[in-house]
């Protein structure tokens, strides 16, 4: 997973400067598609927004240069923040979302954007699986639109993904479609169950543990899903995270 640019600012680089050509060489290098690698939307987009008209705009205008730049690159994925309501009413806020998208996805276009679950801190949208079905229900090409698990979010959010894994990904089955889960950021949870608290935690040093973890990870439901690992601290302690969701598969899944 990439940034275009800081996801904390607008600010991008002209593409002239970018060093695609050698990017795409390093993916060959490593046995990584391009088609795998997926990038993550600017914090500073906000589709919910249904209380100032400019920032709206801005959003969707921003999403649309985001787009464009990828479509330059070569690739086909963004993950998205769903949006905040600020506190009003959620169902306008929801199709303010979908309104968004529609303005943003383009027939000709190949990139899809994957909504991603969030926690459900503040007044956060995209909390549960309902609200995700009613944007993308309210979407017109709905080929072009799916989802990211966030494992922290999830859990957070509500769902128990520690204890029964099972069931959520029968209710995300039944009330979305497994066709339409495109990615999972892995990162273990700070908080417990429920909370509805963003607070990342690396891999087995949180909440839901690393046996769960590993479980999403191998599960054959999710065979061929992007799963990037999303945890914090020090770069060179990933490798060693990925050493050990690699180690000591489970059989159970």
């Amino acid at each position: 997973m990439i940034y275009l640019g800081a996801p904390q600012n607008s600010f991008r680089q002209p593409l002239e400067i970018f060093k695609i050509s050698e990017f795409k060489k390093s993916l060959q290098d490593v046995n990584l598609d391009l088609n795998k690698v997926v990038v993550h939307g600017s914090y500073l987009i906000n589709l919910a927004n249904t209380v100032d008209e400019r920032v709206f705009n801005y959003s969707v205008d921003f999403l649309k240069k985001e787009i464009a730049r990828m479509e330059e690159i070569g690739l086909k994925i963004i993950v998205l923040h769903p949006g905040s309501s600020l506190g009003f009413e959620e169902e306008k806020s929801l199709i303010q979302i979908a309104k968004g998208l529609n303005l943003v996805l383009k027939k000709e276009s190949q990139v899809k954007i994957a909504l991603e679950t969030m926690s459900g801190k503040g007044s956060e949208l995209g909390v549960n699986f309902q609200q995700l079905k009613f944007i993308m229900n309210n979407v017109r090409l709905k080929k072009r639109v799916g989802v990211c698990w966030d494992t922290c979010h999830l859990y957070s959010a509500g769902y128990d993904i520690r204890d029964n894994l099972e069931q959520v990904i029968q209710e995300f089955d039944q009330a979305i479609g497994l066709n339409k889960l495109w990615a999972i950021h892995l990162n273990d949870s700070v908080f417990g169950l429920g909370a509805k608290k963003d607070r990342h935690e690396n891999i087995g040093y949180g909440q839901i543990g690393r046996q769960a973890l590993k479980k999403i990870t191998y599960h054959h439901k999710f065979n061929g899903i992007i799963k990037i690992l999303e945890t914090p601290r020090r770069r060179e302690e990933f490798k060693e995270e990925i050493r050990m969701l690699k180690s000591q598969l489970l059989d159970v899944v």
